[in-house]
């Protein structure tokens, strides 16, 4: 069921990637579990989320529209790039910037590791993905209550990574959602256009008719390699999706 309320994070006891390092590192309400090939170094991580939060809490200090508008929204030339990269992505998914907030924040961080010099990335982010690593990765899905898909992975190759894997759902968690898709995961090599077109996903499913439509919002964004979308007993997917269990 749907909640307004903060969720543990269940499903980062599933975690099983035994030859990386596990950490968590937070600031108010960013949240990561991030997985690295060394020891993270989490002084770094901290002031970096700092400063991606500061430039966002700012820009919605000049406006406030930016924290809640539900349509993309235009922003300033002297915006800082991660607010940009919001607004980008919320313009292309037709969505608020905010939409995009979490992949944006796990892709600059893990932009950040990389460049640091660590060569296995993961940055989970509220079920919002950046990854990037040298060896093949699997990423469960979760729909709730639904028997049919317990255990049901993506495998993703190295080949494809960095990549952005970003959830959505209208029955699970506590985003805000106008639809009932149990999950919608799109696939992208830029985690912010994955997030916004993952809220804009599940807004389009209220029933099990409208599944088709809604992948085909998702096939038609560019940039988009893959996506799939479930409600009940029902999934549909395309592009660049190899499951397992």
């Amino acid at each position: 069921m749907k909640t307004n309320k903060y969720q543990r994070r269940f499903y980062r006891d599933w975690v099983k990637a035994k030859d990386l390092r596990l950490a968590v590192v937070s600031s108010k309400e960013t949240d990561l579990q991030i997985l690295t090939n060394k020891e993270l170094d989490k002084g770094f991580v901290f002031e970096k989320i700092r400063a991606y939060r500061w430039d966002i809490e700012n820009y919605i200090d000049r406006d406030r529209r930016f924290l809640t508008a539900l349509k993309p929204l235009s922003v300033e030339l002297n915006a800082a790039p991660i607010v940009k990269e919001m607004s980008q992505a919320a313009r292309i998914a037709n969505v608020g910037p905010m939409a995009a907030v979490a992949g944006a924040i796990a892709q600059a961080i893990g932009r950040d590791l990389l460049k640091a010099g660590y060569k296995d990335v993961i940055i989970e982010n509220g079920g919002d993905i950046f990854l990037a690593s040298r060896k093949p990765r699997l990423v469960r899905i979760y729909t709730g209550s639904s028997k049919l898909w317990k255990g049901l992975s993506l495998k993703i190759k190295p080949k494809d990574m960095p990549l952005g894997i970003c959830t959505s759902s209208g029955s699970i968690g506590h985003s805000l959602s106008f639809g009932q898709a149990d999950s919608a995961v799109v696939l992208s090599k830029n985690a912010a256009l994955a997030d916004a077109v993952a809220t804009a996903t599940t807004n389009r499913v209220q029933k099990k008719e409208d599944l088709a439509a809604a992948l085909e919002f998702a096939r038609s964004i560019k940039g988009v390699i893959g996506a799939v979308v479930i409600l009940k007993d029902n999934l549909i997917s395309w592009g660049k999706v190899e499951f397992t269990r």
